[in-house]
């Protein structure tokens, strides 16, 4: 078979933190370690030692970048294409509510897919490969937030509230210290020695930091599609703590973290949690690995190419499914 992997998210392979070209990476990886030919088309400046890479053009009709050749076409949340290839879309975000996604469309959780009328997911795996070892015995002294801190629903000021009431120091992983959202809305925060703000940082460092963790505080104020900081923290041996929304209460289980709306009672679990690096980072390995989901993803090209659609009708929002818990 011969796959084309397209999106214009950002180069490969990722050289900080890149979300969706991590995942698409070890896809593509795995496609040609079992035996199929990949093709990526993505943005200016990568490269590739295992599949021909060609350049994304925004500015031109995708169907004009396609090889003739390619079997199946598989993109990246990208607008609606009429594509003449067999073709899978994966949504990566949660797109507009007005908006009619393709029959082919694959959500990344079940609570992603159902909030669209769908029952297609596939879980985001990575190549833990490209990731280092994590050593499970060593002594874990405080707690990190992982993630695009100026996004307000991503709620680093919640991560902190809870971080100090529970009695830990925080390392915000994503956010600058100083701006003008920090001083109107969390300057107390910003002001705490106990509140250390690390800024944008690479692959390389983020896991030094989080190696050293209990745990991801994660207390999301968004339907989260999928969390490619929870299964990363889950990797280096974390317990993740984080709110009842999105695809978070199907990703955290008992054993390797707690979910819940309330910051004071997710501050007592904290406290009370039973951490056990080995088996946060064995979960992961297991269930979010890019083997895993590549193997998804052939049986749902397979069906494809047999001519057969993913969804029985177009994917779009459904207003009952979508109803935020408020967070306090």
């Amino acid at each position: 078979m011969k796959v084309l992997i397209a999106d214009n998210s950002g180069i490969i392979p990722a050289i900080n933190y890149g979300g969706v070209e991590r995942v698409i990476w070890g896809l593509g990886k795995e496609l040609h370690a079992l035996g199929h030919e990949v093709v990526y088309l993505v943005s200016a400046g990568s490269s590739c030692d295992f599949a021909e890479v060609l350049i994304f053009n925004q500015n031109e009709d995708l169907n004009t970048q396609i090889p003739d050749d390619v079997d199946i076409v598989h993109i990246s949340h990208t607008p609606l294409y009429n594509i003449k290839k067999p073709c899978i879309i994966t949504m990566h975000t949660n797109p507009p509510k007005e908006e009619t996604l393709d029959i082919n469309t694959v959500f990344i959780s079940r609570n992603h897919a159902s909030r669209y009328g769908s029952s297609v997911y596939v879980y985001n795996g990575l190549d833990w490969n490209d990731y280092p070892t994590p050593i499970l015995d060593q002594e874990r002294r405080y707690l990190h937030f992982l993630g695009k801190a100026a996004w307000k629903v991503k709620n680093v000021f919640g991560a902190a509230k809870i971080a100090l009431d529970s009695g830990n120091k925080l390392h915000v992983l994503g956010g600058k210290k100083w701006n003008f959202r920090n001083i109107k809305r969390g300057l107390r925060y910003v002001l705490s020695p106990r509140i250390i703000f690390r800024g944008m940082v690479n692959n390389k460092v983020k896991m030094e930091i989080i190696k050293h963790s209990k745990g991801l505080v994660f207390p999301v104020k968004w339907h989260e599609p999928f969390g490619l900081a929870i299964i990363e923290s889950l990797y280096a041996g974390c317990a993740v703590f984080g709110t009842k929304t999105g695809a978070l209460e199907e990703l955290i289980t008992p054993e390797v973290g707690y979910t819940d709306n309330n910051s004071v009672n997710i501050a007592k679990a904290i406290k009370e949690f039973d951490y056990n690096p080995r088996r946060c980072h064995e979960y992961a390995v297991q269930h979010f690995n890019a083997k895993v989901m590549t193997e998804s993803y052939i049986e749902l090209y397979k069906q494809v190419l047999k001519g057969e659609n993913l969804n029985t009708e177009a994917p779009k929002y459904i207003d009952q499914e979508n109803i935020i818990p408020k967070f306090n």
